[in-house]
């Protein structure tokens, strides 16, 4: 339980009206107001679950909030990160969440922080505050939160998600579990799928990240049961929530220091290995795959799409066959393919260039020679066909 100075803390008429539905709550009541107002939270990543969590977080009366964030608003995020709306598309997602943050509680103090967190900069940004709420989307940031957590005595609260599944905990407070006794390791790069590739649900981080809010808002007031020591899995496709018990696990290792957490989670090591398969792989650019699909020995090549059926239908560059990842993977499409070969000469594109060169290196086990193309179908809506949308 957080015990701020409660002496100095005082609500204007306008809060008292404003703050009057959480007032009126035995739980809450004015002191628990004035709890809210006298904290800080720091909230790391503006995206799908930063942005429902900072919203409420302003609309409780938190005094204090800072972000965290380097990125800009794209298109592709309005269908979930509700913070953000179209007017914003371009421009910096801080500063896009701190206008809506203000629009809804002009008192609350919103502290920026542009930047990504590094090693360097994660105890510094992270010490001023009570609460530390992550909403981030990759394995390095969400370690180094940990750690840093860890070292400072900070309650971390957690989300994550992934197509239409949500998961939810606390970690480091009052003497519980940190993320470290959930995930010991991080899985190997490229495992998990990002939503980029894998896709989400929008609703689904609207429903993570309020409860993330809510862990927090808890962890303030010193009220209810929060989720330390329990992992909250949400499946939405199916309508169900389970808990998982997560524990102190012996073997965890003592965090004396904050690491290179890109080194911890093998993307080094990931990026040499993709950078030897690509030099292995001959390589083309959308605009020679154009000329070579609009000349006379177009007939004399085999152009397969490896991405997933649904991403097909939204835009495909014609003359392609569509051969999906996980059948080349499961060795249903490397038959397909030598199949269709029969001494045609092999291309291969996806979406942006990564799945089709694991693709080739798969067909090169199996004997069989191919050319990928850089920049994949994302590249041919920006440099040849504009009207093949993006997604």
């Amino acid at each position: 339980m957080l015990n701020p100075n409660l002496e100095s803390i005082e609500l204007n008429k306008d809060e008292y009206q404003r703050y009057s539905r959480h007032i009126i709550l035995p739980e809450v009541g004015l002191e628990g107001q004035k709890r809210l107002k006298a904290s800080s939270v720091l909230c790391i990543g503006t995206g799908g679950l930063g942005s429902p969590l900072l919203l409420y977080l302003a609309a409780a009366g938190i005094g204090r909030i800072g972000i965290v964030d380097f990125d800009i608003v794209d298109t592709s995020n309005l269908q979930r990160q509700i913070i953000h709306g179209t007017s914003w598309v371009g421009k910096p997602k801080i500063e896009s969440a701190k206008n809506r943050i203000l629009e809804i509680n002009p008192v609350c103090q919103v502290d920026l922080y542009e930047t990504m967190l590094t090693s360097e900069n994660a105890l510094e940004i992270m010490e001023p505050y009570d609460v530390i709420v992550d909403g981030t989307d990759n394995f390095q940031t969400r370690y180094l939160t940990n750690d840093a957590c860890v070292l400072l005595n900070k309650p971390n609260v957690y989300g994550s998600i992934f197509r239409f599944e949500g998961q939810a905990s606390v970690f480091n407070y009052q003497d519980g579990p940190n993320y470290r006794d959930l995930f010991p390791e991080p899985p190997p790069p490229g495992m998990v799928p990002s939503c980029a590739e894998g896709g989400v649900l929008g609703v689904l981080p609207g429903i993570i990240g309020t409860i993330q809010a809510t862990e927090a808002i808890k962890i303030i007031l010193g009220a209810g049961t929060t989720l330390s020591g329990r992992l909250l899995v949400y499946d939405a496709m199916n309508m169900k929530f389970r808990e998982l018990k997560v524990g102190k696990l012996k073997t965890r290792p003592v965090i004396e220091k904050l690491i290179d957490y890109d080194q911890f989670c093998g993307i080094p090591q990931a990026k040499e290995q993709e950078q030897q398969e690509q030099m292995q792989l001959s390589e083309i650019t959308v605009t020679q795959l154009k000329e070579i699909l609009d000349s006379d020995h177009a007939n004399q090549y085999l152009v397969i799409d490896v991405r997933n059926p649904n991403e097909y239908e939204i835009a495909s560059i014609p003359g392609t066959v569509l051969i999906p990842l996980p059948d080349i993977e499961s060795g249903i499409g490397v038959e397909k393919v030598k199949n269709l070969l029969n001494g045609h000469q092999l291309i291969a594109h996806c979406k942006m260039g990564g799945r089709s060169a694991k693709a080739l290196a798969i067909l090169k086990e199996a004997g069989i020679e191919g050319t990928n193309v850089k920049g994949g179908i994302a590249a041919w809506s920006q440099e040849v066909d504009p009207n093949v949308p993006q997604y």
